[in-house]
């Protein structure tokens, strides 16, 4: 149930009404003071230090104030925040999320579950149909590709590829940046791992990545930390595998102390959408509403660009040439991301279900 205005409605009645909003076309004016009646926008797991996130989110807070931005929980995986919505379905207190931010698989399921509140953004035309929801419950922000981040002080020769991690003098220095039973960042990597063995895309390519990672384990070179760059520095996890827009900010973070590489690796080259969805339980769905237009305008956009993201308008931005020249200088040379694949939905979907329901009865380290 959803409580609106003093009122229960039922779910069917909420989307619906979500529907007649869009076609109803509210003026940017009236959601920003609607929005701004709200109050408060409740967003969960956003690392400042994720794809530029920090710097996103004053943004929004410098072009709408009086909006407060609560956030919730920034270390949680994708699952964390479906359950959170799931959780808090009746709670309109500060821990019920507003908006999500989850890798690409989650959208549609949590879709299906009745989670989420169709909305489409005014520049809804420019994302690419294939990473949006023709409904609207769901749209493409960003992407990047995995990478080896990794500590030269302690690694004089950096890994090259995935194999590679499996060289005995990288004992104790390999780390998931996530739990790979509900953390995306932390599946596509087992994902990817699967797919530079040869393994087919989809399923096989999740079960090769498991075996990958129990032989990983087994060799004594896994260490079930979920990584980080202060971990990374600290020589707990010199080798972190994470999505090269966290590796390159880390990297900037650190300023030298210790060096750091960013490897894309040679093969199992994947790149991973994250998609945006606002919940159908939102308490502020204005304030969610409006949160979706700041990240899909060209600011927003640009935003993540400056965190070494590739925003889902990427080839729109480029088209009407509104790529900052400076910006684009800081990111990896494009032929590293020549190799990149764009696993399918249902490619991802049946890798996720088997990495995280099998990833303890076949590697059996408790990342954490």
């Amino acid at each position: 149930m959803f409580k609106f205005t003093g009122k229960l409605l039922s779910l069917s009645a909420v989307a619906l009404m979500a529907t007649s909003a869009i076609s109803s076309a509210q003026s940017m004016d009236e959601l920003v003071a609607a929005a701004k009646a709200e109050g408060q926008l409740t967003t969960i797991a956003l690392p400042h230090d994720w794809c530029g996130y920090g710097a996103v989110i004053d943004g929004f807070k410098a072009k709408y104030p009086g909006i407060t931005v609560n956030e919730l929980n920034p270390d949680a995986g994708s699952g964390d925040e479906v359950e959170a919505i799931k959780a808090n379905k009746d709670n309109k207190g500060p821990q019920a999320p507003d908006v999500i931010d989850v890798g690409l698989s989650f959208g549609p399921t949590a879709k299906a579950d009745g989670l989420l509140m169709p909305y489409k953004v005014s520049t809804w035309d420019s994302i690419p149909d294939s990473a949006k929801d023709a409904e609207g419950a769901w749209y493409g922000d960003y992407y990047g590709v995995l990478s080896f981040m990794v500590n030269k002080d302690l690694i004089k020769e950096s890994p090259t590829d995935w194999a590679d991690l499996l060289k005995p003098e990288f004992a104790n220095s390999v780390a998931l940046a996530g739990d790979p039973r509900v953390s995306n960042q932390a599946i596509q990597a087992v994902y990817a791992a699967g797919l530079s063995g040869g393994a087919a895309a989809g399923e096989a390519a999740g079960t090769a990545g498991l075996d990958f990672f129990k032989k990983l384990n087994a060799a004594g070179n896994f260490v079930p930390v979920v990584g980080k760059p202060a971990t990374l520095a600290q020589g707990q996890t010199p080798i972190l595998i994470n999505w090269d827009y966290n590796a390159l900010a880390g990297r900037d973070t650190l300023k030298g102390n210790p060096p750091v590489d960013v490897i894309v690796p040679k093969t199992g080259v994947v790149a991973g959408v994250y998609v945006q969805a606002i919940s159908a339980y939102a308490p502020h769905p204005n304030a969610a509403k409006l949160w979706m237009e700041y990240l899909y305008s060209d600011e927003g956009q640009i935003g993540w660009l400056k965190g070494y993201c590739h925003p889902i308008r990427f080839n729109d931005l480029a088209k009407n040439g509104k790529l900052p020249a400076d910006v684009m200088a800081k990111l990896p040379p494009a032929e590293s991301y020549a190799a990149a694949v764009f696993p399918s939905l249902d490619e991802q979907g049946k890798a996720k279900e088997a990495i995280s329901k099998n990833w303890d009865a076949t590697v059996g380290a408790n990342v954490k």
